[in-house]
């Protein structure tokens, strides 16, 4: 849960600054990126709040647990997005590519951290646990199974 909090936090907050242009340091390389995958269809003064919109609904969603999969599926998607200015645009994120990152480039990058956030919350929400010892894995699996058989016999958790 906390996990969860504390990325819908970072998403709520980055979102809501967007919303202001000139404050979010991200924001030309976002509105260029939108721009490059809409072929210029959309211009930065609707790109710019339309991804601060999408930011803030992943942060709100994570924030309140409600929608979880639909606001881990936005999240990917909006990840997935973030990773192109690295193919795109390699001279505004790269000053050695691929070893020398620009603080664009660095922004962008560590971006893997929140992926990887996402994906626990969501394997976490599903019943998945992170257990790291094999033996304790094999007592957490026959608990499992005899809490199952407690629940036929008794009709009742135990």
């Amino acid at each position: 849960m906390l996990l969860r909090i504390s990325l819908g936090l970072v998403f709520f907050w980055f979102g809501v600054l967007k919303f202001f242009p000139g404050i979010s340091v991200a924001q030309n390389l976002a509105t260029h990126t939108i721009s490059v995958l809409t072929f210029g269809l959309m211009p930065p003064a609707v790109s710019l709040p339309l991804l601060a919109t999408w930011e803030c609904a992943i942060g709100l969603g994570l924030l309140t647990g409600r929608f979880l999969r639909l606001t881990l599926l936005l999240l990917l998607a909006q990840m997935a997005g973030t990773f192109l200015p690295l193919l795109f645009f390699q001279r505004e994120t790269f000053n050695v590519f691929p070893l020398v990152p620009t603080l664009e480039g660095q922004y962008i990058i560590k971006n893997l951290v929140l992926v990887s956030a996402g994906l626990v919350i969501g394997a976490a929400s599903r019943g998945g646990r992170i257990i790291y010892d094999p033996g304790a894995l094999a007592v957490a699996e026959r608990l499992q199974s005899l809490r199952g058989r407690y629940r036929r016999r008794f009709h009742r958790d135990p």
